[in-house]
């Protein structure tokens, strides 16, 4: 019997699977009109930083704050070994240990939590570069509200295709695929550099974004027939992350007719010719 512990990442490293695929990976985009430090999305990087060294420092908190969909589906937590597997000898241990007090407080703990410093490094590499275009757009309030809810419809997707798993899950990136939603409809054109084939470009982020999501399409439908039986990257949570940043930023678009005051809306007021996205 294999023992160990599987976590379905909700953002494995795919920066680096960019990078060794020869594919768009994205350093850096457009911001130079931003004017003031977006401090909602430094708050929420700051956080995920520590939340991952105290992960560091106590293990067992890693199992018990991640969401577990069996624990959200039934209310119950899960304590002491259990088995996945389709085989004795294929079977894996997963030793849960107690969770907080209501069990669907994971929800909003594992959003915070990572499985090693890749899958942090990744996931606070694209908060970094699109999270404070999205945050000036919606306002700082508003930016916070929408990236908690992006991280909560992440986890619903990824539960609703699973939702006896009892593999834990947690990650960033079903947030943060919801601010990539949002950038792609709010900044289509906004340039991006990227590393492609070791050279440095400057892109649409429409083209950076469109290969994301069509990775995700694509690497997600190659797994829905093993959910909860293996452990890795959680698809579902990006594409439904991605899907809620999507609707957020067209209804954004809809009803915030007035552009709130920001380095950009100066920007498109001094220089005519630059092409308005809101």
């Amino acid at each position: 019997m294999q023992e160990g512990i599987l976590l379905n990442q909700e953002a494995g490293p795919f920066w680096l699977k960019l990078l060794k695929n020869g594919m768009f990976f994205p350093i850096s985009d457009d911001d130079r009109h931003l004017m003031k430090p977006a401090y909602v999305s430094i708050t929420l990087l700051v956080i995920n930083v520590v939340v991952f060294l105290y992960q560091l420092a106590n293990p067992a908190f890693t199992i018990g704050w991640s969401v577990i969909p069996a624990e959200i589906t039934s209310g119950t937590d899960l304590v002491g070994p259990h088995y996945i597997g389709d085989t004795v000898m294929q079977q894996h241990q997963i030793d849960h240990v107690a969770g907080p007090t209501p069990i669907y407080l994971t929800l909003l703990s594992s959003m915070f939590m990572h499985a090693n410093l890749m899958h942090l490094g990744g996931n606070m590499l694209y908060l970094w570069i699109f999270g404070d275009n999205v945050e000036h757009r919606f306002g700082s309030g508003l930016f916070l509200i929408f990236y908690l809810a992006s991280g909560l419809l992440a986890s619903a997707a990824q539960i609703t295709l699973g939702p006896d798993s009892i593999i834990p899950n947690l990650g960033a990136s079903g947030a943060i695929s919801g601010i990539l939603g949002a950038y792609l409809v709010l900044f289509p054109r906004n340039k991006v550099n990227a590393i492609f084939f070791f050279k440095m470009l400057s892109v649409p982020a429409v083209v950076v974004l469109g290969m994301w999501i069509a990775m995700q399409l694509f690497q997600g439908y190659g797994t829905l027939q093993n959910v909860g039986e293996s452990g890795g990257v959680a698809y579902a949570a990006h594409i439904g992350g991605f899907v809620a940043g999507v609707v957020f930023g067209l209804a954004a678009r809809s009803m915030m007719k007035g552009e709130p005051d920001s380095g950009f809306k100066r920007h498109y007021q001094a220089d005519a010719s630059v092409k308005r996205f809101w």
